[in-house]
């Protein structure tokens, strides 16, 4: 529990550095937020008209103010209202927070169910054909982008074979069904090869050797020592990937317009939506900081290792 908070208490920090380096950055970037909204919307007003819209939203006081205005409603759960839309920034977050993280429960799931099994296999067929297929199979889905292997999938299962929709309608399994094969076949062939690398990388050390000899079944010893082992590896990649899942995948999230978290901070950024912009930069630091804590205390489950270590230190 002291680790935790400890660890709860960096956030602290943290949250205040990234918030004011992006308010920062968002202030001394040289386009006028009024000007460009009424751009976006193909009105031309007066500068009485720009000079009274920079007032209401608060943009005429000096930047200090501004900020620490800002950072008081977001401790108390305000975070301002859209320039966009008039909407509660937090209101329309949270309305797409949905989206994203069903687009990343399946991605992950389905990562899983392909990489581990198929990196295993690669590893105890180390120098085969099956290996050879494998890890070819992996250089080619790491070498194709994600926009690339979208356009494929639609082309293939939306124009050519008119199983799935083009593009999103709804928030529905159908309609998630090609971004999460965009997604998994990425992050497949990235994880098969390190599932490889780290399954090979126990079966040669001494205690394999050792229950061989003790006469221990090859299947037990995979399952039982080498995989508990290197779960520790797989469990870091797939923190990351997660991390990054349900900060949205801007890309994709575009390119199927899934309405998700990625895609509203991507036409954030495209209407200057500042507020807007900087629920996105808290909800994704919140995000990492959380996520590589559950993944600190399950090292400490995993690898007996850690915890000696800690008692050695004491």
């Amino acid at each position: 529990m002291k680790y935790v908070c400890r660890r709860l208490l960096q956030l602290i920090p943290i949250l205040l550095g990234i918030t004011f380096l992006s308010f920062a950055m968002m202030h001394v970037a040289g386009s006028d937020v009024v000007t460009q909204l009424y751009t976006n919307r193909g009105v031309e007003v007066s500068q009485e008209i720009i000079d009274a819209k920079r007032a209401e939203l608060g943009l005429d006081k000096p930047f200090l103010t501004q900020y620490f205005t800002w950072l008081q409603g977001m401790l108390t759960g305000d975070m301002g209202i859209s320039y966009v839309t008039g909407r509660n920034v937090l209101d329309t977050f949270m309305e797409k927070l949905p989206a994203t993280l069903l687009l990343t429960v399946l991605s992950i799931l389905l990562t899983v169910l392909i990489s581990i099994p198929l990196g295993i296999l690669a590893a105890i067929k180390q120098g085969k054909w099956m290996d050879h297929l494998l890890r070819i199979s992996s250089f080619i889905g790491n070498a194709m982008p994600n926009f690339f292997v979208a356009i494929l999938l639609m082309e293939l299962l939306s124009i050519k074979l008119g199983w799935l929709p083009v593009i999103a309608s709804d928030v529905s399994f159908q309609s998630a069904i090609m971004p999460t094969l965009t997604l998994a076949i990425s992050m497949s062939a990235k994880y098969m090869r390190q599932v490889r690398a780290t399954v090979l990388e126990e079966l040669n050390k001494d205690y394999v050797i050792g229950l061989k000899a003790r006469g221990v079944r090859s299947r037990d010893i995979l399952w039982k020592n080498v995989m508990k082992s290197a779960m520790v590896t797989i469990l870091t990649l797939l923190a990351l990937s997660i991390g990054s899942l349900l900060g949205g995948t801007a890309i994709i999230e575009s390119i199927f317009m899934w309405d998700g978290v990625g895609k509203l901070a991507v036409d954030s950024i495209n209407m200057r939506d500042y507020p807007m912009i900087l629920a996105y930069v808290v909800w994704m630091a919140i995000i990492y900081v959380l996520v590589n804590l559950v993944t600190d205390l399950l090292y400490r489950v995993l690898d007996p290792r850690i915890r000696l270590g800690e008692k050695a230190k004491q």
